[in-house]
Order: C-alpha cells, then structure tokens, then sequence
C-alpha cells in the first residue's frame, strides 16, 4: 500500500533530504502554509502532513489551524528546530498530532511516520499474537480495577498504543468496545459482592466507584433486567 505525505518546509534543501530519505512513501511538497492548504483541495492522495513550524509569511501553528479546521481527521506532524521546540509542544496542546526535532534522526522519524500512516489506515502495524496479547494485558487491566475508574486512555499508555489504535484493535479481538467491556466487568464484580459478601446496596456501590447509590442501581437494573436487592434475593433462594 502506497501512503501519500505532504511536506511542508521552506528550505528546498531540507525538503530534498527528506524525500530521499523515505522514498517508499509518495510526497507532495509544498513551500509555504498557502500552498499547503492548495495542495490539500486538489485530487492528491495524502494520508499525513509533516509541517514545519517556522517559515516565511504564515507560521506553521497558523497553517496547523487552517488544516485541522478543513481536514479535521488528517494527522499533522509539526517538525521543529531547537529554538522551535517550545512552540511544538505548544501546538500538541492545540491539535498537532506529534512533533519531529531538526535534525531528524531516520530510524526515529520512519518509526513515528509508519506509526500515524497505519492507524490512518485502520491497520494494525504489529504481529497478531503480539497484539493479542497486548489485548489481553488490557482485560486483565480492567478487571483487577473494576473498582476504579479506568480510562481508554489509561489502558493505552500500559501497553504503549495510542488510545484510537487501542480502542479499534479491542473491538476487533474481544468483539465488544472498550467500554461495553468494562461496564460488563462491573457488572460481573457487583454481582460477585452481592452474593458473596454482606455488604448493602449502597456499598456495593461505593466500593465499585460509582458516584452514589442510584447511579449503580440504575445501571444495573438496565443491564440485568433488575435492582441489585431482586437479583440478590433471587439468587440467594436458589442457592
């Protein structure tokens, strides 16, 4: 498969060197924020924008903007020179995607590339029992936590994915998202406490995290068809 990269700098030279250095990617090149918002409405296949943060005219933090207002899902990568890198970071609290420093390291840059370009794609750049296994870890993390308040986030940083490529690739392997998954491992430990335990409703409650005690029922109620004292009175006659 054949990705498409727009790269964004002034210096021609700089643009030459990159190129060279990843030709198994297409480029489109563009010389200034201007021509990069016209090279974006015309009919080229581009996956991922590589922007550099200070050029003549537009600064790269102002093109950033234009990009993200009209092409809101393409991932831009913000390249930054040492004295740049303050205002790098700062763009990754608005809506760049990443950072690259000047000069680029290839090995790093090529990681970091294939990264974005894949996850744009809906693939998985990783072996299948490996990113089984990674799901797996993910699971195991939810339940040993089902007390607390576990976030996609969370998840992601344990095993290194970004939260979007977590959340495609649990879906896939365990068949339910993320949070359809974790609601469920709720459920299974609140049932567990109302049966093994002599804990009320209420801590029950407070012991898996929710905000208050009607919250719980309510959601319980929802997905097992009745309140938490019906479910346990009718199981405990059974037993």
């Amino acid at each position: 498969m054949s990705y498409g990269i727009l790269l964004v700098d002034d210096d021609s030279r700089f643009r030459k060197e990159f190129v060279e250095s990843f030709d198994e990617y297409s480029f489109v090149e563009a010389a200034s924020g201007e021509e990069a918002i016209k090279a974006l409405r015309l009919p080229n296949q581009v996956d991922l924008v590589v922007l550099d943060v200070m050029m003549p005219g537009e600064r790269g933090t102002q093109t950033l903007k234009r990009i993200k207002k009209e092409f809101p899902r393409l991932p831009v990568i913000m390249l930054t020179g040492f004295s740049t890198k303050d205002v790098a970071i700062e763009a990754l609290k608005g809506n760049a995607d990443d950072y690259l420093e000047k000069p680029f390291n290839i090995e790093k840059t090529k990681s970091l590339l294939k990264k974005f370009l894949i996850e744009k794609k809906g693939g998985f750049d990783i072996d299948a029992s490996d990113l089984k296994g990674k799901v797996e870890k993910v699971k195991e993390y939810i339940l040993k936590n089902s007390d607390k308040k576990v976030t996609l986030e969370d998840a992601a940083k344990i095993i290194f994915f970004s939260p979007k490529y977590l959340s495609r690739a649990f879906s896939e392997i365990v068949g339910k998202g993320f949070n359809d998954f974790k609601l469920a491992a709720k459920i299974e430990k609140s049932k567990e406490l109302l049966l093994n335990t002599g804990y009320s409703v209420e801590q029950v409650s407070e012991k898996l995290g929710y905000l208050n005690s009607e919250s719980f029922i309510r959601i319980f109620k929802k997905n097992v068809k009745m309140t938490p004292a019906v479910f346990r009175k009718k199981k405990k006659k059974k037993i």
